[in-house]
């Protein structure tokens, strides 16, 4: 191989990993551009279908015209021997063995074309229905695409966020909740155990002493009263 034949299958090879990237990229071209070649494969394939079975009809239409041209002639023949007329007799003869060997050949031929157009019509209805799969094919696998695109976007945003600092501020806000209780809690405990605390209480606990001491006076001058009247 010459060298400029090595650099195009160097240059052909680098094309097609290039366009193998951007297909993975974008499936979808991949799609469209096998539908495309399918259905060009498809019309072409249509084509020469037709044309196959324009022929089988042709086979056909020629097939009926020989034959009947072949009972006609047999007729024609029989009436030739009945009359005597040789002459005619070995002409139709001659016409009747060429039609025969033609009906063969035609024979051949046509069941050849029916062979064919129904090999080809299989071809296409093939053809036809991988389109229709790559269609349906094409849809699901976009859609199966799109929603791993989708999972893989959601799970790069929660492996970005940072939920160890989100949880060391909410512990630093807890713990200031705590200290604010317990200084509260200690305030409480202070003014509770100072001194003027202690006096208060005090003076509250001498008050109870002698309103206590003057109800229970109270109580004895009447009981004084009382007996003193039943004497």
């Amino acid at each position: 191989m010459s060298a400029f034949g090595r650099l195009a299958n160097l240059w052909k090879g680098f094309l097609s990993l290039w366009i193998s990237d951007i297909e993975k990229d974008h499936p979808e071209i991949a799609y469209e551009n096998a539908i495309n070649s399918m259905t060009a494969k498809y019309a072409k394939l249509k084509s020469a279908t037709a044309a196959i079975i324009r022929r089988r009809e042709e086979l056909d239409e020629r097939y009926k015209r020989a034959t009947t041209d072949l009972k006609q002639t047999e007729a024609e023949l029989n009436t030739a021997v009945e009359t005597n007329q040789d002459d005619l007799a070995v002409i139709l003869i001659q016409k009747k063995n060429q039609l025969t060997a033609e009906i063969t050949d035609l024979k051949s031929e046509m069941d050849q074309a029916h062979n064919d157009a129904d090999s080809a019509k299989t071809s296409l209805l093939a053809v036809q229905s991988e389109i229709k799969k790559l269609k349906a094919e094409r849809e699901t696998m976009l859609a199966k695409m799109q929603s791993a695109q989708a999972r893989i976007k959601i799970q790069e945003q929660l492996d970005g966020l940072s939920v160890d600092d989100e949880v060391r501020a909410l512990d630093t806000v807890r713990n200031h909740i705590k200290n604010t209780i317990a200084e509260a809690n200690l305030g409480k405990e202070l003014s509770e155990s100072s001194l003027d605390s202690r006096l208060a209480a005090l003076k509250n606990q001498t008050g109870d002493v002698t309103a206590r001491a003057e109800l229970e006076a109270m109580k004895a001058r009447k009981a004084a009263a009382a007996q003193q009247k039943t004497m």
